[in-house]
């Protein structure tokens, strides 16, 4: 039972490492705004046209902006559920004999 914990901890840290290494992005305004993430969530770096920024004003920005980091955080999302879905099945072999402990 220990040897399971640990292996799932060991597997869940290679998962980590992992996608701190994906890169996602999301972007509004046609390109003009770009955010990139990692797999974990985490913002690595935002970019905003210079010709959009010095046009665009204070209210526009901050919404176009927040749209940009949101799109970037649900595709690294998107990326972490299905590293995560993997290694469960790798573990569990697709639940293996688990299913019965939920009665099906």
């Amino acid at each position: 039972m220990f040897d399971k914990l640990f292996e799932a901890q060991q597997k869940a840290g290679e998962v980590k490492q992992r996608l701190d290494n994906i890169t996602v992005s999301g972007s509004a305004e046609g390109g003009k705004i770009m955010v990139t993430a990692n797999g974990n969530r985490v913002v690595q770096s935002i970019s905003i046209d210079e010709e959009f920024y010095k046009q665009a004003d204070r209210e526009e920005l901050e919404e176009l902006l927040a749209v940009a980091v949101n799109k970037a955080i649900a595709e690294a999302e998107n990326v972490n559920q299905s590293e995560m879905a993997a290694m469960t099945r790798d573990m569990f072999g697709g639940m293996g004999g688990l299913g019965g402990m939920f009665g099906k």
